[in-house]
């Protein structure tokens, strides 16, 4: 989980500084929030880094059972074979990621100092599989399910928001279809429009191709 909020908010100020963006460029978007968007991904290591990692060369190259708590063929092999099951049944956009969001959702939520010791480890789907994970790894695995199942870049956004309930940090997954809105969330059993959701302030939006700063 996102926990230290006014950390990633004073990154994102940051990380946002060296781009030649401003309030004029400022777009509505979910959460009742503006965005501005920047193609600049280097400040955002972990999720760059995750990115790097998910590869089925290097997932089918490790040997090792299912019941192995470390990455390798056969945790990739049971998410490809999940996700070629599904596409098989030719289903629209809004079911498929009701579908996705259904089957991530029922993994064990697992801290990452529990995980792999560290305070913030963002995971790959083979490493998911394999470990299970917390909110921003539920959020990875989904993006890049839908991104197999044909979704494009430009309608999948992870995003770190700050839950106004828990006053906690917490990652989702938006999803675009036909210009609307959709969350993908590891604390909501369903996908909902997020215009339906008021507890949520975002501070960043990001996808393999650019990022999104929101302000409100």
């Amino acid at each position: 989980m996102l926990r230290i909020l006014t950390v990633i908010t004073l990154f994102v100020a940051f990380a946002f500084a060296g781009d030649a963006y401003g309030a004029a460029d400022a777009k509505a978007s979910f959460f009742n929030s503006k965005e501005t968007r920047s193609t600049n991904l280097k400040p955002f290591k972990k999720w760059t880094q995750a990115l790097a990692r998910y590869s089925k060369e290097r997932a089918a190259s490790k040997g090792g059972s299912c019941k192995a708590t470390k990455m390798n063929k056969c945790h990739y092999a049971l998410w490809i074979k999940y996700l070629t099951k599904l596409k098989a049944q030719n289903l629209s956009q809004g079911k498929i990621i009701q579908a996705i969001n259904t089957r991530m959702n029922k993994a064990k939520y697992i801290t990452d100092g529990n995980n792999w010791g560290k305070k913030d480890y963002w995971a790959t789907p083979s490493e998911f599989m394999a470990k299970f994970g917390d909110c921003e790894d539920y959020a990875i695995i989904k993006y890049l399910s839908l991104r197999m199942l044909g979704f494009k870049e430009d309608q999948l956004r992870v995003v770190a928001v700050k839950d106004l309930n828990l006053k906690v940090g917490h990652a989702i997954l938006i999803v675009y279809i036909k210009g609307q809105a959709y969350l993908l969330d590891n604390q909501i059993k369903k996908v909902v429009k997020a215009s339906s959701v008021k507890h949520y302030q975002p501070i960043f939006s990001i996808n393999a191709t650019a990022w999104w700063r929101h302000r409100v």
